[in-house]
């Protein structure tokens, strides 16, 4: 497997031979200084962050530095967002650019806005020739929302169990989020049924194949039984990010886009995660030759600097008229310069086609590792969107938060910053990632299950 066309990525290689470096052990002193600092006015972290107070200072490519000069590997991208690897130089130059010269003009024309539309229109598939831009995942998922009620006159959404579409109050109501700040009650049309998990299915075939025709089936007797009939259509994560990426089986979406057609609904793929590159694909829909209807874009869209978008399949276009214009921040002339310059390094450096050789790498190392660790129920892995779920038992599947918190904390303090999600390990390194330092990353992680398995018993 050769990567020596990929010449472009050495910018962001990281030298094995110096790093991880942990010098101090973290969180080291200038960190938790920091920190405490900090979160004496800033509240509500993350889980991340609560298991591994540490403060960062900089990054460069797939290279992460913080306050006490500890280097690690980054096996999160920022969670999912510096796809192309931390200040990839013509993002960075791009943005500045920007800066000092035209920063926002709401939603005036610009010359770059023009660009990155012309360009978004080129790369995507089908007829997805309508967009809008905003400066959040969640506001884009809002505004495909409000497309669709637009689109299609009507009201009621189905997303699925553990789906995640952002922390409003619509796209919490079609999510796996329970908290009181939220409200007691989804938003009133907001409907959920299960998806096809292939480790953990609901239905499967008498042969013990999981059955998505059962899935659909079920959606249809939902959707007469239990809607009042007034359904937009379904909103979907193509694979299921804070769930744990859980992957559908590869006939699903393609069933779930025919009955949609059949039954004259609309389908939104919630792409804010798994799209710009992050498998392998601009929209990770594409590995099963489906086109959404609407789709929201985000995280990598911009390598980290905050623009979304929010596009729409042609005949609905002139619904974006009814919503109205998008966010005081959205398509600003830094944004759009920041989502151009990602684009146009994917398709000058060819990070489609390495990403899926990096998955490919990740995922024969990641079989490898469940072979040898009983503790170890399922891996998957497509292009640079990865997971290792723990169990118990592997015949009961029961799941194993304890030894995922371990196996977190134990990676991260040998170097490697990533993403915890309960028992399900979640890795998403930049797609610029070499396959040495890959396996590097994925090394210090079996270590940290070895050691679970030693501990916990």
């Amino acid at each position: 497997m050769s990567t020596t066309r990929f010449s472009t990525l050495d910018w962001a290689k990281v030298d094995l031979r110096q790093v991880p470096n942990i010098v101090v052990p973290p969180p080291g002193p200038r960190s938790k200084a920091t920190h405490e600092r900090c979160t004496k006015y800033f509240k509500g972290l993350s889980s991340q962050v609560k298991l591994f107070p540490v403060c960062f200072e900089s990054g460069k490519g797939c290279l992460l530095v913080d306050a006490d000069g500890n280097q690690y590997i980054d096996f999160s991208s920022g969670i999912y967002v510096t796809t192309l690897g931390h200040c990839h130089p013509k993002v960075s130059e791009a943005i500045a650019k920007y800066a000092n010269k035209l920063m926002n003009a709401h939603d005036f024309t610009t010359p770059i806005k023009t660009l990155l539309v012309e360009k978004l229109a080129e790369v995507l598939p089908g007829d997805l020739t309508g967009f809008q831009f905003y400066d959040a995942g969640t506001a884009a998922v809002e505004a495909g929302l409000r497309v669709m009620r637009a689109a299609s006159g009507k009201n009621e959404m189905i997303s699925c169990y553990y789906d995640f579409h952002g922390k409003t109050y619509n796209a919490v109501s079609l999510a796996h989020v329970r908290s009181q700040v939220y409200g007691r009650v989804r938003a009133p049309g907001s409907h959920m049924v299960p998806r096809p998990d292939r480790y953990r299915p609901l239905w499967c075939t008498e042969d013990g194949i999981i059955d998505t025709d059962r899935y659909i089936a079920f959606y249809d007797e939902y959707i007469d039984k239990a809607t009042v009939g007034d359904v937009a259509g379904f909103v979907l994560e193509p694979i299921q990010g804070w769930g744990g990426s859980i992957m559908p089986p590869d006939d699903f979406f393609p069933k779930l886009r025919k009955y949609c057609d059949e039954r004259g609904l609309l389908l939104m793929a919630d792409e804010v995660l798994t799209g710009w590159g992050r498998t392998g694909k601009w929209l990770c829909l594409e590995h099963w030759d489906v086109v959404p209807d609407v789709v929201s874009i985000g995280k990598g869209f911009g390598n980290g600097f905050p623009v979304t978008c929010v596009a729409v399949r042609e005949p609905h276009q002139e619904s974006f008229e009814k919503i109205s214009a998008s966010s005081s921040y959205g398509g600003n002339p830094m944004a759009c310069a920041a989502a151009l310059a990602s684009t146009e390094v994917i398709q000058e450096e060819n990070l489609l086609e390495y990403c899926h050789i990096l998955g490919s790498h990740c995922l024969k190392i990641l079989n490898q590792m469940k072979e040898r660790h009983p503790i170890i129920g399922d891996v998957r892995c497509k292009g640079a969107l990865m997971g290792i779920e723990l169990v118990k038992d592997r015949k009961t599947k029961e799941p194993f938060p304890e030894a995922g918190e371990f196996v977190y904390q134990h990676a991260f303090g040998n170097g490697l910053a990533w993403i915890p999600a309960g028992h399900i390990l979640r890795m998403s390194p930049p797609i610029v990632m070499d396959l040495d330092t890959a396996a590097k990353g994925l090394e210090i992680i079996e270590e940290a299950i070895a050691a679970a398995e030693k501990s916990l018993g």
